[in-house]
């Protein structure tokens, strides 16, 4: 086995997905969403928020032409105010020369290409491909000569540029920028986005930075440190790995920048100086900080990219910090759902084990970051706890940000909803109670179409001599291990069955291949876990001394010579588990929710009698007889999926009742509850639905 077993991801385009899964939600991405989502980029869905990209982008493209030809350009009346959010005035036309939207519109349309990108890995689409170059296209129109890219700037004030990092997202829009042009390098071998991003990422570093007359600024919105680092992968360019260990590296270090910008932005009318901005996770040095805080996505994104230098560097004191984050966001911070940030409030984390259901924030970026955090403490450290909560986010909270038909989506996630409550409570105008067709912040769904298209990079990793298995998606893939090629099929029936294998179909390699055992299967019942080591071709009986195993984190290691033939099967016992959460999570205390496999369930008032807040589970009684829990086959939007029927008691109430009363035993029914796969709720048309369930 390694002695250095930091590893990197499989690339999307190696690995054909046959998973009857995880197959649909990509065809589905490309399919549906991209296309439906580059209308919306260019403001033609009816009765949707407008999007602007398209409108910015040639707008900006003006701006320049007319540059060039030496003609006098102004910004445009509505750009000159420098809003965080610019629209049209009320009753008027837009302005075809103006700046509309949110200051990070421009990365809407960076991830929407980086989701093509990886499509187009999995296999050519000519009128995809040629679609995707006139994004391309009008993003390098867009760029100014000396290389900026930031269409909110360039159609406003330029000169304003790198005055407000903390509170607009010029580097934001750049890190988006250098994921978008990396993929779109890796599935096109095209240069052009990758020259754009290469020099806007110069533009920035001439102007920040710790050298005499530059600025010491850093992300106000993170993920330029992670996407700068994937860019020197790319290109091999020092520079921008120096420039992603500068953010890193100087956030929160005294006198704290933000604090210097804003005095020189505001002057007198300046406030004073604070003690860092928790909110952007700039209070502390990074090295320093230990409890997740502040701005969930911004916060996952800042994690993954300090994750990915300690890896590179090996750097023990940042590596710490990542683990200590980590602990803070996913062990006292973290939704069953595998969401996370608690509070609308700024769209934070809240403090440890608050964790609300029907006011729950949950973004489904936040979500999604979360999944990017855990597979680089995997690359850094290969503990199946990393990849436990990646699942899960993978198969809840990030599916559940999109609806079964892939034409609407959610922004907040909650794990209790009433129609009702959201439609006259102001506590819940975060929540939306029906998807929505798209949002003037439109961050959440081009980042789902990028990470559901992307899945493979997260499924394995591997270095030079050992291979990881981290979620068990049926597929084909190559791979080398100590530099011999292996062709290598995947088979699994997750989420919904409990058997896995990896076999060996072409090449012959000497090294190692990890095998993941799922938390929730080795936690339900380690003995419900039986590992096959290997099956040789023609073989009638299992050859278990032909390799050698060990189990570390969670994972079981097999090393010897990969021949064709060559297979590892896994059976995984998949229980319905009933669980409950921290007694020190008050919003959940006296409450029992169930999932089974890397899936959390959750029930609707379409399935069941309503209010939801009646119905009683009886966890002694589950527990003790597993079997009285059915699990049957189902089928809603066209997905077949596995549903839950649980017995249970349904509670008496009325309004004739008095609002308070002597306590007596409640007066009961019995009933069966009906539980769906939490991502697929919501289509079936407006209901009530909860995760968590009362017990008794």
């Amino acid at each position: 086995m390694a002695a250095n077993l930091c590893s990197r991801p499989v690339a999307p385009g190696s690995y054909r997905v046959t998973d009857a899964f995880w197959l649909r939600e990509m065809d589905l991405v490309r399919r549906e969403v991209i296309p439906y989502q580059w209308e919306a980029l260019n403001d033609r869905i009816p009765d949707a928020a407008p999007s602007w990209w398209m409108h910015n982008m040639r707008a900006a493209a003006r701006r320049n032409a007319m540059k060039r030809a030496g003609k006098p350009w102004q910004p445009a009346g509505s750009g000159r105010e420098m809003r965080f959010e610019t629209l049209p005035e009320k009753g008027q036309a837009p302005d075809p020369d103006a700046f509309y939207g949110f200051v990070f519109q421009d990365s809407d349309g960076y991830k929407w290409i980086e989701a093509v990108s990886y499509q187009l890995m999995r296999g050519p689409d000519a009128a995809l491909r040629a679609t995707a170059q006139e994004a391309v296209d009008a993003i390098c129109a867009a760029q100014e000569e000396d290389g900026y890219l930031d269409t909110y700037y360039s159609l406003g004030l330029r000169e304003r540029a790198f005055t407000n990092l903390r509170d607009h997202h010029e580097l934001y829009c750049l890190g988006h920028l250098c994921e978008a042009a990396v993929a779109w390098h890796q599935a096109t071998g095209q240069t052009d986005l990758l020259n754009a991003a290469m020099r806007f990422a110069d533009c920035c570093a001439e102007k920040l930075g710790r050298e005499p007359g530059k600025k010491r600024g850093y992300p106000g919105h993170e993920i330029a440190e992670m996407a700068l680092i994937r860019l020197w992968e790319e290109t091999g360019e020092q520079r921008f790995l120096e420039q992603a260990k500068y953010f890193i590296d100087e956030r929160g270090r005294r006198p704290f920048y933000f604090d210097e910008e804003e005095r020189e932005r505001l002057g007198e009318a300046w406030g004073g100086p604070t003690q860092g901005s928790g909110y952007h996770q700039a209070n502390a040095p990074v090295r320093e900080q230990s409890e997740a805080q502040g701005h969930a996505v911004r916060a996952m994104y800042l994690y993954s990219g300090m994750a990915d230098a300690a890896r590179i560097t090996g750097d023990t004191a940042l590596r710490a910090a990542c683990k200590r984050l980590w602990h803070s966001a996913a062990e006292e911070k973290r939704y069953v759902t595998g969401g996370v940030g608690a509070t609308h409030v700024g769209e934070a984390f809240s403090r440890p084990y608050d964790l609300p259901s029907d006011t729950a924030y949950s973004e489904t970026c936040a979500s999604i970051g979360l999944a990017f955090f855990a597979r680089r403490m995997l690359q850094m450290d290969p503990d199946s706890r990393y990849a436990d909560v990646m699942e899960e986010a993978l198969y809840n909270t990030v599916l559940s940000g999109m609806a079964l038909d892939g034409r609407s989506f959610f922004y907040v996630n909650p794990l209790a909803c009433d129609p009702e409550a959201c439609k006259t409570d102001a506590r819940l105008g975060h929540v939306k109670h029906v998807r929505q067709k798209w949002f003037g912040c439109a961050c959440c769904p081009p980042n789902i179409a990028r990470i559901v298209s992307s899945l493979p990079s997260y499924a394995m990793t591997q270095n030079e001599d050992t291979l990881f298995v981290h979620l068990y998606v049926a597929g084909e893939t190559e791979v080398t291990l100590n530099g011999r090629p292996l062709k290598l099929k995947v088979e699994a029936g997750l989420p919904w069955e409990g058997e896995a294998s990896v076999s060996v179909l072409e090449g012959s390699a000497e090294g190692t291949i990890a095998v993941r055992i799922p938390g929730w299967c080795r936690d339900a019942k380690a003995s419900a876990v039986t590992l096959r080591n290997i099956l040789t071709p023609g073989a009638e009986e299992l050859a278990g001394d032909e390799k050698g195993s060990r189990e570390k984190s969670g994972y079981v290691y097999f090393t010897g010579a990969w021949e064709p033939g060559d297979r590892v099967e896994l059976y995984f016992d998949m229980p319905v588990r009933v669980t409950a959460a921290n007694p020190l999570s008050p919003e959940t205390a006296g409450q029992v929710c169930f999932r089974r496999g890397p899936v959390t369930y959750c029930a609707e008032s379409v399935d069941n009698e309503a209010p939801l807040c009646l119905w009683r589970v009886d966890p002694a009684a589950l527990t003790a007889d597993p079997d009285s829990i059915r699990v049957e086959d189902a089928e809603i939007g066209g997905m077949p999926m596995k549903r839950l029927l649980v017995p249970a008691r349904i509670a008496a109430a009325s309004r004739e009742q008095p609002l308070y009363r002597d306590w007596a035993p409640e007066e009961t029914e019995d009933g069966t509850l009906i539980l769906i796969p939490y991502f697929a709720w919501d289509n079936r048309g407006e209901t009530e639905m909860r995760v968590w369930l009362h017990a008794r």
